[in-house]
């Protein structure tokens, strides 16, 4: 059937946005809450503290949390309680803090009981017909209840809306003992304290994924307690607490313990019962603090989190067909969850250090999965959030590692305590990206010192190792190959801010480190290689091998060989030209993996050949056909990858979200470019995915891509216009896309093989100075 929606790229941004749903109403919080995508369906503000979701299973250990990292699978029959934090879309589990759940009538059980069970616990069998997901709001009937819960969320605060059955007695179950991988043994300590207002307010400290996490938080509810226990389960003691209505204006209570829950009592309810609970870092007033700083009913809440969202997912707009308009818009929010605020309502936070600071004139953020995110979740924010996050996430890190015991920048942190999972020092790129494109309100100077810090600290996952021989010895250190190629490209970064700063010393020092991948490359077979202490590459050697804690994260050789983004013009000539390079791209998104297998790897998901969509150490690989000067070769492929990798459906994510770079990736490819290398101010031209789209930029400027003739038939880009004029080059500058204006692909559906072909037209590399 012919598309009419190329007609749409004529029409003003006005009409557009008549003419299809507004983006709010366009996202599908369920897309990725099934197969390995790890998303949650819950309610959150753009960025928010509070997550509050439904959780269908949390009783897990370790490892075996992996496939409910998020609390909720949509495979999953029963939902166990609705907590109030969150990742989207990890690989790794934690959190899953304040488990509620609603109960109806005269008996109340405090365990969730087997799924397998009706009746056996709290847990309750639902339908996702009744589910309803949008941003900012979740619902959906509990069946064995016959309540209906609602759910909405502010920055720092959760509501949630529970209707009961007519006649019965309510109560709420409040588990302090459930959490997604801390489950139970690894639950440090616990309050709760009821306060002469009615206000609940308590606290838990976990050692799960981050050691010594604190939490804590306040509760009010919209109908006054008639009766509360508090239990510590592991001392097997009931405290009745006071009986009867009228009675809480001089009553106080309070438990302490390990393992505790607390049996919240309202008997029958004429109206739904609202409660309102805000979380903080700092202690418990502070979060009593943070439900004074957001006030109003569950409908205000509701109603500022949606227009949140709506400014928020306005950054774009899109002419494209439903199904895809769909995928466009729910990758764009799940970019817009992470770095989540960390700080309270007054500035303060808890840092890595476990001391209370004070983030002064910005937001502190946490949650950062720098390994994943510096590719392209970053890099969007820049655009999208220039000011408002990615200012206030410069900072953070800053503040983070001056904070630190070890005087590192974040690796992994969460909460801001710090995990050390994955490998590099990846907030490096996210500062300088920022830097060198221009986004300032933070200290320089600061900044790069920190950067310089983490990159001579020679304790740290063998930097001393890195610094005296120029790569990682896997005798010494697991994962040499990856760690000395990730390493070589934030020094690059480096450098990169600092030439900018004018401090000539540090950079000439970081430029010669960013060389440092040729030091693990083997030239005869053309892989990267770990290299032992002699100087000899480990032996035997498989391509295709994948083991956690050998030569590679998460992947093998044929990933981590392309892993060169700041001078691959250079590795296609250590791999013998443009021909040769090609031919190796093309084998490995066609390479036969039926004798290979990955079960053991959890995170290794989305195979195409050896292409590995669902982790990042792939995600740049389809666009290095441009630098070896075929890009309708990148065309193909990532035509290849979009339709195979992203569905509108739960389990369209091949793989992890990794908080929101998976995302990010499909954002940047439907809009026809991709940031291959963060840091120089380029993006490599692809080919677009929709008909239409018009960046709306904070500085009040507009970029526009048009896709002309844009079809399933028509994947090849036949020629491109920048601002009316033809485009030679297979790159735009960061500049020019801030400027303002009009990128226009023509497209057809045999390929253009002379369109920046020629050295001169394409993207950035060391080898040729940056000057094409």
């Amino acid at each position: 059937m012919r598309r009419l929606f190329p007609l749409l790229a004529l029409l003003p941004t006005a009409l557009l946005a008549q003419t299809a749903p507004a983006p709010v109403d366009t996202v599908d919080p369920m897309i990725g809450t099934g197969g390995e995508g790890h998303t949650f369906p819950g309610a959150t503000a753009p960025f928010g503290m509070v997550q509050l979701s439904p959780d269908t299973d949390t009783s897990c250990e370790i490892r075996a949390c992996y496939s409910h990292a998020a609390g909720y699978r949509y495979d999953d029959p029963t939902i166990q309680g609705f907590s109030h934090t969150h990742f989207s879309g990890a690989g790794h589990s934690d959190l899953g803090d304040v488990l509620v759940m609603p109960v109806a009538g005269d008996t109340v059980s405090l365990d969730p009981g087997d799924a397998k069970k009706p009746g056996s616990g709290y847990r309750s069998r639902f339908d996702h017909k009744t589910e309803v997901a949008n941003p900012g709001y979740y619902s959906v009937k509990l069946d064995d209840a016959n309540v209906l819960a609602e759910l909405t969320a502010g920055t720092r605060v959760g509501v949630h809306r529970y209707t009961f059955p007519a006649g019965k007695a309510a109560h709420l179950v409040l588990d302090l003992r459930s959490s997604l991988y801390t489950y139970p043994g690894k639950i440090l300590w616990s309050g709760l304290h009821l306060r002469p207002d009615g206000t609940l307010t308590g606290f838990r400290e976990t050692r799960g994924w981050a050691p010594g996490r604190k939490l804590f938080f306040a509760m009010r509810f919209s109908a006054p307690l008639t009766g509360h226990a508090f239990v510590d389960r592991e001392e097997k003691v009931v405290y009745k607490g006071f009986q009867g209505p009228g009675r809480g204006s001089d009553a106080l209570d309070e438990k302490l313990g390990r393992l505790l829950e607390a049996r919240l009592d309202f008997g029958a309810l004429a109206a739904p019962l609202e409660v309102k609970v805000a979380l903080s870092g700092v202690d418990e007033n502070a979060a009593v603090a943070n439900l004074a700083a957001e006030p109003g009913d569950f409908d205000a809440v509701r109603k500022r989190t949606r227009a949140a969202w709506a400014e928020a997912l306005g950054a774009v707009e899109i002419a494209a067909p439903a199904a895809t308009r769909t995928n466009v818009y729910t990758a764009l929010y799940h970019s817009l969850l992470a770095p989540s605020v960390w700080s309270d309502a007054d500035g303060r936070y808890r840092g890595p250090d476990d001391q209370v600071h004070e983030a002064k004139g910005y937001t502190f953020r946490s949650t950062f999965s720098l390994w994943d995110t510096f590719r392209a979740e970053h890099p969007l924010l820049t655009l999208v959030q220039p000011e408002r996050t990615t200012t206030d996430v410069v900072k953070s890190l800053v503040a983070s590692q001056q904070a630190s015991p070890d005087g590192i920048l974040p690796v992994w942190q969460f909460a801001g305590r710090e995990t050390w999972t994955m490998i590099g020092y990846h907030a490096v790129p996210v500062i300088a990206d920022a830097y060198l494109k221009g986004i300032r309100g933070f200290d320089a100077d600061a900044a790069l010192a920190a950067m310089v810090a983490s990159a001579d600290h020679r304790s740290y996952g063998g930097l001393g190792d890195y610094i005296d021989r120029g790569y990682v010895p896997i005798d010494k250190e697991p994962e040499a190959a990856s760690k000395t190629v990730e390493y070589a490209y934030d020094d690059w970064t480096i450098a990169r801010m600092a030439r900018a700063m004018d401090k000539i010393d540090i950079a000439a020092r970081f430029e010669k480190r960013a060389g440092n991948w040729r030091n693990s490359f083997d030239v005869k077979s053309g892989w990267l290689r770990a290299r032992k202490s002699d100087g000899a590459f480990r032996v035997p050697f498989d391509p295709t091998a994948i083991n956690y804690g050998s030569d590679y994260t998460e992947g093998n050789a044929w990933q981590y060989s392309w892993f060169v983004p700041q001078d691959q013009a250079a590795l296609t000539a250590v791999l013998g030209g443009d021909a040769r390079t090609i031919a190796k791209l093309d084998a490995m998104f066609d390479f036969d993996n039926s004798k290979v297998d990955y079960s053991h790897a959890e995170d290794i998901a989305g195979l195409i050949g050896q292409y590995i969509h669902g982790n990042e150490p792939s995600h740049h690989v389809a666009y290095l056909y441009n630098y070896a000067g075929a890009p309708w070769r990148t065309q193909a492929r990532l035509k290849q990858i979009v339709d195979s990798q992203y569905k509108p459906t739960p389990d369209g994510l091949a793989g992890n979200d990794d908080l929101g770079q998976m995302s990010a990736w499909y954002v940047f490819t439907a809009l026809g470019f991709y940031p291959v290398t963060p840091g120089s101010n380029q993006y490599v031209l692809g080919r677009p995915f929709v008909d239409k789209a018009v960046l709306n930029l904070p500085n009040g400027k507009h970029f526009t891509v048009e896709a002309i003739g844009l079809s399933d038939a028509n994947r090849y880009v036949a020629g491109v216009t920048l601002d009316g004029k033809p485009l030679a080059r297979g790159y735009i500058t960061d500049a020019e896309v801030r400027g303002g204006g009009t990128l226009r692909f023509t497209m057809a559906a045999v390929p253009n093989k002379a369109w920046a072909t020629n050295p001169a037209a394409r993207p950035f590399s060391i080898s040729n100075n940056g000057k094409h």
